[in-house]
């Protein structure tokens, strides 16, 4: 029984990602994702009372694999250029894979910042002080340019986010479907590395 439990719950989740990545957090309905599972809808409700439950299991997921592979980034001992790269390449796919998250995370954050904050850093928050440091030791040594290491960081959060959260808006304005649009964004990882490299590079 516990076997099927699991099976079912996997099927679901599975269902609603491809839901919610299609249709995004608003336009998704329960109907569609029982439909997707191969379900009906009161198994549906079984398992998870209403989207929003659903939504945030999916969620929660994406942010525990998440936050420590840029964690891990942010701490690591290796060159500023080399870390610079590494997070943008993560960060980018890890939205290509989920990118109903940033849309939820400025709702969230605008409906209840302190909850949600305390929810998504139950771990820690990032550990941004080992790259602001880092940074500021470069700039020291003449490495790179001098920069605010809090607008550095600003740089390469918002240049990996902002095209997700505009997504549909580039996609009509570019006349995009699916596949252009992840191809557009695997090149963007290459770009946004180089981009902010070249401007704190002397």
């Amino acid at each position: 029984m516990m076997v099927k439990q699991e099976s079912t719950e996997e099927k679901i989740t599975a269902a609603a990602k491809k839901v919610f990545i299609t249709k995004g957090m608003m336009g998704a309905r329960m109907q569609d994702i029982a439909d997707e599972a191969g379900i009906n809808k009161a198994m549906l409700h079984y398992y998870f009372r209403n989207k929003e439950k659903l939504f945030e299991k999916i969620f929660t997921e994406a942010f525990t694999s998440f936050w420590p592979q840029i964690n891990n980034i942010l701490d690591a001992d290796m060159p500023l250029f080399s870390k610079i790269e590494s997070f943008c390449h993560s960060y980018i796919e890890v939205l290509l894979n989920n990118p109903y998250v940033p849309i939820f995370v400025l709702n969230e954050l605008n409906r209840q910042p302190a909850m949600f904050i305390q929810k998504v850093w139950k771990s820690g928050p990032p550990k941004v002080g080992s790259l602001i440091q880092q940074i500021e030791i470069d700039v020291k040594k003449g490495k790179i340019k001098a920069i605010n290491p809090v607008q550095l960081l600003l740089n390469m959060v918002s240049m990996c986010v902002f095209p997700f959260v505009a997504k549909p808006m580039f996609q009509a304005a570019l006349g995009m479907n699916e596949l252009q649009y992840r191809q557009l964004m695997e090149i963007r990882k290459v770009e946004i590395t180089r981009f902010i490299i070249d401007s704190i590079s002397k």
